[in-house]
């Protein structure tokens, strides 16, 4: 991976600004050069503002910015703080954010997601286990991993160890959202999702004993980042709890969702445990987005949209460390993420709705099924109809829309007698398949007389 070059510090910048040019300089004084959040890194290859040299922009710039920042009560491995400012581009996805991440979202027939949020928050928590995993490694794919968590299965490999254990860590995550959060929360979660996944079993729930943890880019071995000692991170997990913990009184001011993405942030720069510090990152910026009461965040998936660009999300680390401790890029980074993944929820309840009404209209076109089926049998009918030969099993259906085993059974064996599932047996369990016709039995159905 290219490594960012260092950013001239402001004394260093304008230690070489003539008098005679602050005042052609000056005018330059943005913080959002070309309209981005530039590091010196990008700005040094971009065309600069006529009759600039590179350095006298990125001096304008740096002045602007400084005016900008305020320091955060965490600090660097020097013990310097961490700053952080909030130019346009933040506060207006800030904004974005506050607007669909706690207000609401249609799904099936208009409905708010909340009154069919069962089965959407089961996909989501599945979606981020997986791919969360997969950013640290986990290789199982994506159908199959799915299949093992509504399934209930017990994990068979250490990929889907790795999922299962991401998974349960989401599912315990939201019973601790009004609890303030300790040490020893943090340590009990890192345990639950490096359980039975690490070389050295010892290390679940801990923090690391030694300074042999460093962070490098694995396609070249480049050496990216080196963590403070071991021996501080007992003192700097209390301070990210007590920042955890601040409320909207505390000075600085820190908005909620930039405060959870700083927990992300300081839980990568720290790297308090051996291994699983990423999936240790994302599961507390979940807990903080829960706690402020953003509770959309819950139904999507960060990590699916980090995995599509895992190079721009370590830059963002590498532009704060060589850049005054400016948390700034990696805020605008995570903010980018976030609306992201609000957007792509948006789309897959879009799609889902569509396909269920399709369905619905399937089924109320005909007296005989009008009014036949109830919402669980609806929602697998429409999967089974996109997923020709997928296998279905009690449990996963009983997990899928949170009811008793019984209902859920009743659900299954009443379509399969109408022939719309085949049933057969793996072990001790019932398998019920979708046909290759399904469709087409739907249709005989339909025609049948009241």
């Amino acid at each position: 991976m290219h490594l960012p070059e260092h950013a001239p510090a402001l004394e260093a910048a304008f230690a070489k600004l003539l008098p005679d040019r602050i005042e052609a300089v000056m005018p330059h004084a943005n913080p959002l050069p070309t309209g981005k959040y530039l590091h010196w890194d990008e700005l040094r290859r971009r065309p600069t503002p006529e009759g600039l040299s590179h350095a006298e922009w990125w001096a304008a710039v740096t002045l602007s910015r400084v005016s900008l920042f305020q320091p955060l009560p965490l600090l660097d491995k020097q013990g310097k703080p961490f700053v952080f400012a909030t130019p346009s581009t933040v506060a207006i996805a800030l904004h974005h954010i506050d607007r669909d991440a706690a207000g609401h979202i249609r799904a099936t027939a208009g409905a708010p997601l909340q009154a069919d949020s069962q089965r959407y928050l089961i996909s989501s928590l599945i979606e981020e286990a997986i791919t969360s995993s997969q950013l640290e490694g986990a290789s199982t794919t994506r159908k199959v991993a799915a299949a093992m968590l509504r399934s209930g299965r017990k994990p068979r490999d250490l990929s889907e160890r790795m999922i299962f254990n991401n998974y349960l860590a989401m599912e315990h995550l939201r019973s601790l959202r009004a609890e303030k959060l300790t040490p020893a929360h943090v340590l009990a979660l890192h345990r639950m999702l490096t359980e039975d996944t690490l070389e050295k079993p010892e290390d679940a729930g801990c923090y690391r004993r030694d300074d042999d943890v460093h962070v490098v880019d694995v396609r070249d071995n480049t050496l990216l980042h080196v963590p403070p000692p071991y021996t501080e991170l007992a003192e700097r997990m209390q301070r990210l709890c007590d920042f955890a913990n601040a409320d909207e009184a505390s000075s600085p001011f820190v908005h909620p969702v930039l405060r959870a993405i700083l927990l992300h942030f300081m839980i990568g720069y720290d790297h308090p445990f051996a291994d699983g510090n990423g999936r240790t990152a994302r599961s507390l910026f979940y807990w903080s987005m829960a706690r402020s009461g953003y509770w959309l965040m819950e139904y999507t998936s960060i990590s699916h949209i980090l995995r599509q660009a895992p190079a721009r999300y370590m830059r963002a680390y590498l532009h704060t460390e060589t850049d005054k401790n400016d948390t700034t890029y990696f805020l605008l980074h995570q903010l980018q993420t976030i609306r992201q993944a609000i957007a792509a929820l948006h789309e897959y309840v879009a799609r889902q709705s569509r396909e269920q009404q399709e369905t619905e209209r399937l089924l109320a076109a005909s007296p005989t099924l009008r009014g036949r089926f109830n919402h669980r049998q609806v929602a697998l009918l429409n999967h089974a109809l996109r997923n020709t030969g997928e296998a279905y099993r009690v449990d996963a259906h009983q997990r899928s829309h949170a009811v008793v085993y019984q209902t859920a059974r009743r659900d299954l064996l009443e379509l399969e007698e109408l022939g719309l599932l085949e049933k057969t047996r793996q072990g001790n369990a019932f398998l019920f398949f979708a046909p290759p016709d399904l469709r087409e039995r739907l249709a005989g159905l339909a025609g049948m007389p009241a």
